[in-house]
């Protein structure tokens, strides 16, 4: 299975190197552009969860800073 995936992936690197310079430049744009955008997303959303995590574990949540600040909101 390993060598027909091989094979395919070297058909289509072929493909790619043959085309013209501009071609292989839209091309890739349109293929990393999508995957970069939708890692980060992925991304940012983790770290917002270990965030969250990590702010409750820790209690340092808003109701916590209310909690020390005896109830009241931030100063005006």
């Amino acid at each position: 299975m390993f060598d027909g995936v091989a094979r395919w992936w070297d058909g289509v690197e072929l493909w790619l190197a043959q085309l013209w310079f501009p071609f292989q430049f839209v091309l890739v744009a349109v293929v990393l552009v999508p995957l970069c955008l939708g890692l980060a997303w992925v991304v940012e959303r983790a770290v917002d969860v270990v965030g969250d995590g990590l702010r409750r574990l820790g209690g340092r949540g808003p109701s916590a800073r209310a909690d020390s600040e005896g109830g009241r909101g931030a100063l005006p």
